[in-house]
């Protein structure tokens, strides 16, 4: 017996197909949009954040959560308006720079909204492509903003300006970088040739690891203590307390292979 193709489709519809559809049907015109890359990528930044700002706070009054900061010697957390003060810097350079740059790159573009979900293992495959090849682009551009003086004064420099990190500073650079940044993740994506389901995964994942990166705790659940090819926290830390080496946002490989990497400093942990 032949099966019609729309019912032989729902019926060996990826997992995903569901959540698509419900996608797709209610909200295209936002995934259209020109800002959406933008818009996205800044929202999730801040509710990202927002689990730090909370450890931050307790840090203030918690023994324990103070002993899980990196740099637990070194004072206290940020304060409150040196987060409020970090979320207008950030926010006023997306709006003057990277929301219109990014709708002008999106609009080059002629994004079309396949019928057919990803499967598990494509979008699996995808978003793991997506940060192989985007960690590498970034140690790439990080590398040569600190290799080339004109590029480290007039692009990279504003963002070391933290010498002790904490999670809302992950944006908080010159507007160029900011920019670039997220056309790297942007083109990583294109290159990829990602579903739009499983770019938007890369993208909501990139975020939380770029924020995790610079919270400024190494805690006990964190990604690095279960893989050891991942940097984490401390890596990343170290890169802004030496000011050279671990130029690769996640992964640690190419800081092997080209002689760049720096051992973060061990410290004591609570018991």
């Amino acid at each position: 017996m032949n099966v019609p193709s729309t019912d032989y489709g729902k019926a060996y519809a990826p997992v995903l197909q569901d959540l698509w559809e419900y996608v797709r049907a209610e909200q295209e015109e936002i995934l259209l949009s020109p800002y959406l890359p933008a818009s996205y990528a800044f929202l999730t930044h801040v509710l990202l954040c927002a689990p730090f700002l909370a450890l931050d706070v307790l840090a203030g009054v918690c023994q324990r959560v103070q002993l899980w900061r990196i740099s637990a010697g070194s004072g206290p957390p940020p304060s409150l308006q040196r987060w409020s003060d970090c979320f207008w810097r950030v926010l006023y350079r997306y709006l003057t720079c990277v929301l219109p740059a990014t709708a002008i790159f999106q609009s080059l573009k002629t994004p079309t909204l396949p019928d057919m979900a990803p499967t598990s293992w494509q979008l699996f495959v995808e978003v793991f492509a997506c940060f192989l090849l985007f960690d590498m682009l970034f140690f790439i551009w990080h590398f040569s903003m600190h290799r080339f003086p004109w590029l480290y004064r007039h692009i990279h420099q504003l963002h070391h300006q933290h010498h002790t990190p904490f999670a809302l500073a992950a944006q908080d650079t010159s507007s160029a970088e900011l920019l670039s940044l997220l056309l790297l993740a942007l083109s990583s994506a294109w290159l990829v040739g990602c579903h739009p389901l499983s770019e938007a995964f890369f993208h909501l994942i990139n975020s939380w690891l770029a924020v995790e990166d610079h919270c400024g705790y190494d805690l006990p659940w964190a990604l690095h203590r279960l893989l050891p090819c991942y940097g984490g926290a401390p890596f990343h830390q170290t890169h802004h307390s030496l000011h050279s080496g671990n130029y690769a946002p996640y992964f640690t490989h190419w800081d092997h292979l080209f002689g760049t990497y720096r051992a973060p400093v061990q410290h004591s942990r609570p018991e």
